[in-house]
């Protein structure tokens, strides 16, 4: 892996980076504040934030925009429409993905978000737990019935069907079609040019018709109060950006939640200290989870932003326009601010409230599904330790399936013996 400036910049792509992005990014941090990175087949060149502070600079300061159209007085190329033209997405349906609310700025942002703030307020996310903890159980009871002798994976059994059955039910995805969903978000995953297309163009058509359904049928939902939104005010809401939110929703409220469960239970089963602690007080499932957060969450990387003007970072300067990428893992990782951090320690947060890592982001970008996802991992983790007292790896850890995605941490299965 290339980690000088006069070698150029770093492949963001690099075998080596991708499948050890912790060891990776820690030792690019220690090199300079920032360090230049590249997309394989892309000209521009983006900075690698990968100190803490700075971290939350980029994050926190509204002279770093998302849309590079928002950057004054300069032609901006969006690198993540390059990026997504480059896996073959038809320009009609790249929409869909290139201007959510994850992608818009200040005024704008702030309209789409405030559509569906209320239904994850801590107020809304506390009224959810007991519904989220009768899914978790009844997963867990039909999780035996899914072992080949004694072995089962907890990532298709039950780190995906809980955090995809909690966000349908909020957003209004009949069951039946939840399976779908779930082979979509497969397909999305893929590097391959092209294999994003076909189940994109599936999302869209299944979310306009079922917005066509639930205007004649309304319910208690998050997506009849999009509806509602959009027929009484179309300047609140259009119907793309009706459309693109009920995506959204869908796939960052179960595809993240699913690989921080799946991930932190391979973490506390090879750290028998940590799961013993656990065990013996479930009273620090909370500061467990946003250890876990810390140290194998599944967003490794930020979406990439944009310097509206100049701004100096640690006697750096970052040009306007040019485009700037927050690493996340190597902020939850920087010395600076943890101590010893490659060591896991489910008692470093000061309690279960106040946050310190940077993996549900930062500022006016903040996960709006944070809440919701730790609380399903704090029952997630409850639940399984005290129904699977003896719960162990079928594999070794080395054998563990994992998937290398640039700025993702995932498992592809994690077969356990309930047993063991």
């Amino acid at each position: 892996m290339s980690t000088s400036s006069t070698a150029g910049p770093v492949n963001l792509f690099d075998a080596d980076l991708v499948r050890d992005p912790f060891g990776g990014y820690s030792h690019l941090r220690e090199q300079a504040p920032m360090v230049r990175g590249s997309f394989p087949g892309l000209d521009s060149p983006v900075w690698l934030v990968t100190r803490y502070d700075d971290v939350k600079t980029v994050l926190g300061d509204r002279r770093f925009v998302n849309n590079p159209a928002n950057v004054p007085g300069a032609d901006v190329h969006n690198i993540r429409e390059q990026l997504i033209e480059a896996r073959g997405i038809p320009r009609e349906y790249a929409v869909y993905i290139l201007d959510s609310v994850l992608d818009s700025d200040g005024d704008d942002h702030l309209r789409l978000r405030r559509l569906v703030s209320r239904a994850f307020t801590a107020r809304r996310v506390a009224e959810l737990r007991p519904r989220v903890e009768e899914i978790a159980e009844d997963l867990l009871d039909r999780l035996p019935g899914h072992a080949e002798d004694g072995v089962a994976d907890l990532i298709e059994h039950f780190a995906y069907p809980l955090p995809i059955t909690v966000i349908c039910e909020l957003v209004g995805i009949p069951e039946e079609d939840r399976p779908l969903w779930r082979e979509w978000g497969r397909s999305l995953v893929s590097l391959e040019p092209g294999a994003m297309a076909e189940p994109l163009r599936h999302m869209v058509t299944y979310i306009r018709e079922l917005i066509a359904r639930r205007r004649s049928e309304p319910g208690g939902d998050l997506l009849t109060g999009l509806i509602r939104a959009h027929d009484e005010d179309g300047d609140r809401l259009t119907d793309t950006e009706m459309v693109t939110m009920v995506l959204t929703l869908v796939l960052a409220g179960h595809e993240t939640t699913a690989h921080l469960i799946g991930n932190g239970t391979a973490a506390l089963l090879t750290h028998p200290d940590q799961l013993a602690a656990l065990r013996a007080d479930p009273g620090l499932l909370p500061r467990a989870v946003h250890e876990l957060m810390r140290w194998c969450g599944p967003v490794q990387g930020t979406r990439i932003r944009y310097a509206a003007e100049d701004v100096e970072m640690d006697g750096m300067t970052v040009r306007r326009g040019e485009p700037v990428m927050a690493v996340l893992v190597s902020a939850n990782y920087d010395p600076r601010r943890f101590d010893d951090p490659h060591r896991l320690d489910i008692t470093r947060e000061p309690d279960g409230h106040k946050e310190v890592h940077v993996g549900f982001g930062h500022g006016l970008h903040y996960c709006l599904g944070a809440a919701l996802a730790r609380q399903e991992g704090e029952v997630a983790f409850g639940a399984l330790l005290r129904r699977h007292p003896r719960l162990g790896l079928a594999v070794a850890p080395e054998d563990l399936d994992r998937q290398f995605l640039p700025f993702s941490w995932r498992l592809a299965r994690l077969p356990v013996r309930l047993g063991a």
